[in-house]
């Protein structure tokens, strides 16, 4: 074959490699435009609806916001935030539910991550059963471990704790033994040829790989449990969502804004902080 005969059949060949490529691409287009009107269909997802409700949400956002008046603007001020000391109370509150909620959790996921580890465990029985449980456990919403914790143990924030911790050890476990499973076994595999045991080769040859990532998760976590807290305030376990539900439910409109303001800056300022908090370990770790 000449040089310009396989030119040619190397050209050939890429017009129908680049053709095959372009009917798979508008197979899969037409298949996920197919999936979302059907996804569209079942959850009634309508323009109509769309367009009528979205004028209502406007007009809901509108009324939660008071009338400020330069010339008064301290004395609105004021009446915006009348009850600030009991809502800072109650943020507060909502933060030390998320703190402990996360450190439980955190606890509890290292204690079984090595276990339900694939390549790890030393027992695949015992990673099955700690994955299924890491799966129940992120599998039922956090309302609903609220509900029943709140029948057995009454209203409160410890309701609120442990519907937040057993949530977050699903989640958490999982994220843990993911991260162990992509660990380098030569360090466990030293430990182990030094005469450790499988606990010491954990201890020593896989957590001290994976403990920044742990770290970075723990704080996403708390991130994420911060907000988790203030919605089960709602079903009455503890925080300031009590305080927001009920201010949506007596339609204290002014009441409802506020709370949102002062929660979305607690969320904002704990965000900034931990995203600190990540930076430094990860170039801490990066250093080494």
């Amino acid at each position: 074959m000449t040089a310009g005969a396989a030119v040619a059949a190397a050209e050939q060949n890429f017009r129908l490699l680049r053709a095959e490529r372009a009917r798979r691409s508008a197979l899969a287009l037409l298949l996920l435009g197919i999936l979302f009107v059907l996804s569209a269909w079942v959850s009634e997802l309508s323009p109509a609806k769309l367009a009528a409700g979205l004028p209502r949400i406007g007009d809901y956002a509108e009324r939660t916001l008071p009338v400020l008046r330069l010339s008064h603007l301290g004395e609105d001020l004021a009446e915006w935030f009348w009850d600030l000391g009991h809502w800072l109370q109650l943020l507060a509150e909502t933060v030390v539910m998320a703190y402990v909620a996360t450190l439980l959790a955190t606890l509890g996921a290292l204690a079984g991550c090595f276990l339900a580890a694939r390549g790890l465990t030393p027992s695949p029985l015992a990673a099955l059963i700690i994955r299924r449980g890491f799966e129940f456990a992120r599998a039922v919403p956090e309302l609903v471990f609220a509900l029943l914790f709140i029948y057995a143990f009454g209203l409160g924030a410890m309701a609120g704790v442990l519907a937040v911790a057993l949530h977050s050890l699903g989640a958490q476990g999982k994220l843990f033994a993911e991260a162990a499973e992509a660990a380098r076994r030569a360090p466990m595999e030293g430990v182990l040829a030094a005469g450790g045991n499988w606990l010491q080769a954990m201890r020593f040859g896989i957590l001290p790989q994976v403990l920044p990532v742990f770290a970075s998760f723990t704080l996403w976590r708390f991130e994420i449990n911060v907000r988790n807290s203030a919605i089960i305030g709602f079903v009455g376990a503890g925080g300031i969502g009590e305080a927001l539900y009920t201010a949506v439910r007596l339609l204290h409109y002014e009441d409802v804004s506020a709370l949102l303001i002062l929660l979305v800056l607690t969320v904002a300022l704990i965000d900034q902080l931990c995203a600190r908090l990540r930076h430094a370990l990860i170039g801490r770790e990066s250093a080494r």
